[in-house]
């Protein structure tokens, strides 16, 4: 795969209507080139997707076109892999942009539409004759486990012999919603560097006022910031502060911050800052760290320069694993015997991002769970995903008495098949808060 550039000239975000032209194109071309190959990898003859009025599948919203803010009434798609490609068709009371129109209510007379909606599946099925129907129903991933119990009665009985074909289309719906388009990646990177500005901002003395600003205003400042901008978070930022004694808190084996939140933040505190931003349909997570100097102070102490670079130690190590075709359990496993082979005590928790913030694919642990993820991390890594690179370090500092911090650290990542290539700017240094 070839990582596209990101255009310096372009704004994050463009305005609305620009990003509907932008959506509805990668999904003809998500339609085009990537899908094909993910229904053979699948052995997926024909997908059906369903869903209804405000309870989608949520792997629906990733196939109606932009203009579409939800299924409209019982929305069907039908995906048909043929030696052509795909044959993309809607069972649906109202048109689908780049799908085929395959029904009308109209056409059964005086029959209820819903008979006929689903008359017109079981017609298609016999036509294309699949010998494996991929339908979204799955037990380790949530967004691959979309069709509803009763859609799930209803096509069964529409089908009739057809349905002993019914099977999991889990791991189509994960390729589906864990592969990039080059064009997607190249706007997650320009995402990655929006996140970092806002929190460049928000750690700068014109928001930061140390004695007065607490972690709560300033999570709520970036909330408002982002929404501003344009670019919405996807969940309410987290804020965190450490200070020299105030030793943090340890759960489940990692160590979790002890100043409350409604403290204000004073000079000689470690912020921590973890962000979401949403735009053109794709999500990004990332955390920065910042230190808010004391007076006659120019740099952090060397404790906690020493903390940010053991992280990133910890992100070299794990980089070094995420290696296509190794599972996500394999990938926690060996990236936490290289750490322990070097000393270092860490935490590992990493995950896809993309459609999702927390999306389908691998899961590379958990940070209460460092014994891999059954399921889910039993998933194999293939090029083509962006990986929230998310983990910890806890590093005793001596200028706090030794005390323990917690430097978290999450980047954006894309795995191709030359290796992991970083989206935004990579944190190798931490934020420095000058106290007015």
């Amino acid at each position: 795969m070839t990582l596209v550039a990101p255009d310096p000239t372009r704004t994050v975000p463009l305005p609305l209507r620009e990003q509907a032209d932008v959506r509805d194109r990668w999904l003809t071309q998500r339609l085009l080139d990537l899908l094909p190959g993910l229904m053979d990898r699948a052995g997926i003859d024909l997908w059906l997707v369903v869903g209804r009025e405000y309870n989608e599948d949520p792997v629906l919203a990733t196939l109606l076109p932009a203009t579409w803010l939800s299924a409209r009434r019982r929305t069907i798609l039908v995906l048909h892999r043929s030696d052509d490609g795909v044959t993309a068709a809607a069972v649906s009371r109202y048109p689908v942009g780049q799908f085929l129109p395959a029904w009308s209510p109209e056409d059964g007379g005086r029959l209820p539409a819903e008979d006929t909606q689903w008359a017109e599946v079981r017609r298609i099925v016999e036509q294309a004759a699949p010998r494996r129907i991929g339908i979204d129903v799955s037990v380790d991933f949530a967004l691959a486990d979309g069709l509803s119990h009763t859609e799930h009665r209803l096509l069964a009985e529409a089908l009739g012999p057809w349905a002993d074909r019914l099977v999991s289309a889990e791991e189509l719906a994960v390729g589906w919603l864990e592969t990039r388009l080059p064009e997607e990646i190249a706007a997650l990177d320009r995402l990655n560097h929006r996140a970092r500005e806002v929190v460049e901002e928000a750690f700068s003395p014109a928001v930061l006022t140390a004695g007065a600003c607490t972690a709560t205003d300033l999570a709520w400042w970036i909330r408002q910031r982002l929404t501003d901008l344009g670019v919405e978070p996807w969940f309410h930022p987290v804020v965190d502060v450490q200070r020299a004694g105030v030793p943090p808190l340890r759960g489940q084996g990692a160590l979790l911050p002890a100043v409350p939140y409604d403290v204000p933040v004073e000079p000689g505190d470690l912020v921590h800052c973890d962000v979401g931003l949403a735009t053109l349909g794709l999500k990004s997570d990332n955390q920065r760290n910042g230190y808010v100097l004391r007076g006659g102070e120019t740099e952090a102490p060397a404790g906690l320069r020493h903390a940010l670079a053991v992280g990133n130690r910890l992100q070299d190590l794990t980089t070094a694993e995420l290696v296509p075709g190794r599972t996500g359990n394999e990938v926690l496993a060996a990236a936490r015997c290289a750490a322990a082979a070097e000393g270092i005590d860490g935490v590992i928790y990493s995950h896809p991002v993309g459609v999702h913030g927390h999306g389908a694919g691998p899961a590379i642990g958990r940070w209460d769970d460092q014994d891999g993820v059954p399921g889910a991390g039993d998933r194999v890594l293939h090029p083509g995903t962006v990986y929230a690179l998310e983990l910890c370090v806890h590093v005793p500092v001596p200028e706090w008495g030794d005390q323990p911090v917690r430097m978290a650290l999450e980047e954006g990542v894309v795995l191709t098949d030359g290796g992991v290539t970083y989206l935004g700017d990579r944190q190798t240094e931490l934020l420095l808060i000058p106290h007015a």
